[in-house]
């Protein structure tokens, strides 16, 4: 089972722009189950959100009633609009959900659901056909990626995108998703709290984020989180859990909110979302603690852990670690360079790191200030693409 836990560990992996957790506890992305056997409009013509009606009228108006629709109705007018997809991935195969977008056969899921995948099929039907899908675009910053089904338009069920920005806390929400492959599983809830953050397993802050108590857990990863008027209010994605041992849900839920999707469907439909720019290390953050433990020239920044072979930073000479060493159980390498600026701007952290260099584009020049040994030097690093992600 491939699953990311949310806390705060101080390690954690950057690869290009991408940070995934090193060891121990940080962010639990809650798709991913490896399995061993209002009226809203966009940049982008993939989700005619303002046309698209879910897959069965809603009983009642939500906006007129106070109570909204019941979560039965919400279930029967939705859940034909939530795909199941499995992925092939390295470890077996992976399973998350997904939102139909349009008749097109455009799915919106979180990243992480195909990320590393040689092949990706999607089911629209509760143990139904599994179709096969390609990956038209993915943005690992924001955790998503937009799939196209080849599937018969009888069996697209768009879901209508609600406006994110007026949801309020207290609103009840649905969650429909497939946890633990337990296909097209509902469960309901409220709007715990607004405007939280978390991190996309590549480290980069999600603003705004919806919390909610419905129970998502692994498999949930991808599926709408949606309001009383069958509207998708946002996409679920990762789970506070209680500790080490835990995996399941404990009642705090996130879901990224539909509107941040929005701003990427335009983006993620070219193909161009993930053109930030591509470092090519893992990392972890320094702290204080850390740097007394292990007599570190500095308190805050980032001690390289891996180069990637053939990568921008091994082309400029950054070197990885050549020792292993743990502190309260969490292991990482010591004895690389260390990263503490980048043109001129300090950084405290892995996630500050992988935000600049995010926020940079490919072919794009920086200067790193890098402590190797003893001295410190500015290197010159030309960024590339963020390597692309294959699927069937």
């Amino acid at each position: 089972m491939l699953l990311r836990k949310r806390s705060h560990a101080f390690g954690s992996a950057l690869l290009g722009g991408a940070i995934v957790a090193v060891a121990g506890l940080l962010a639990l992305a809650t798709g991913l189950v490896s399995t061993g056997d209002g009226s809203t409009s966009t940049r982008s013509g993939v989700v005619a959100a303002s046309g698209a009606t879910p897959a069965a009228a809603v009983t009642g108006d939500a906006r007129e009633s106070e109570g909204g629709n019941t979560v039965n109705q919400i279930y029967k007018a939705d859940a034909n609009g939530v795909a199941f997809i499995e992925s092939k991935v390295s470890e077996g195969i992976a399973s998350g959900s997904g939102v139909v977008l349009d008749d097109e056969g455009h799915v919106l899921t979180n990243n992480h659901v195909i990320e590393g995948a040689s092949e990706v099929t999607v089911s629209l039907e509760s143990e139904g056909q599994m179709y096969p899908a390609t990956v038209v675009g993915t943005e690992p910053n924001s955790d998503l990626a937009l799939l196209k089904v080849e599937a018969p338009a009888s069996k697209l069920h768009p879901l209508k995108l609600a406006d994110s920005d007026q949801v309020e806390v207290g609103d009840p929400v649905v969650a429909i998703g497939n946890p633990f492959d337990l296909q097209r599983t509902v469960t309901s809830g409220i709007v715990s709290a607004l405007q939280r953050e978390i991190q996309a397993p590549d480290g980069v802050t999600i603003d705004n984020v919806i919390q909610t108590d419905a129970a998502i857990n692994p498999g949930n990863s991808g599926g709408p989180l949606i309001n009383s008027s069958g509207e998708v209010i946002g996409i679920n994605s990762q789970i506070e859990t209680g500790g080490e041992g835990s995996q399941g849900n404990v009642g705090i839920g996130f879901a990224i909110p539909i509107n941040t999707a929005k701003e990427e469907i335009a983006q993620l439909e070219s193909g161009t979302a993930n053109e930030h720019g591509y470092l090519g290390i893992s990392g972890a953050t320094i702290t204080p603690e850390i740097a007394q433990a292990f007599n570190l020239p500095v308190e805050e920044g980032v001690l390289v852990q891996q180069v990637e072979e053939g990568g921008p930073a091994a082309a400029a000479g950054i070197q990885g670690a050549t020792t292993a060493a743990s502190v309260e159980g969490t292991e990482f390498g010591l004895g690389g360079d260390i990263i503490t600026a980048v043109n001129g701007e300090s950084i405290a952290s892995t996630e500050e790191l992988v935000e600049q260099i995010s926020d940079a584009h490919a072919g794009e020049t920086v200067e790193l200030t890098v402590i190797s040994g003893e001295q410190t030097a500015s290197v010159s690093v030309t960024l590339t693409e963020r390597p692309a992600i294959t699927a069937g």
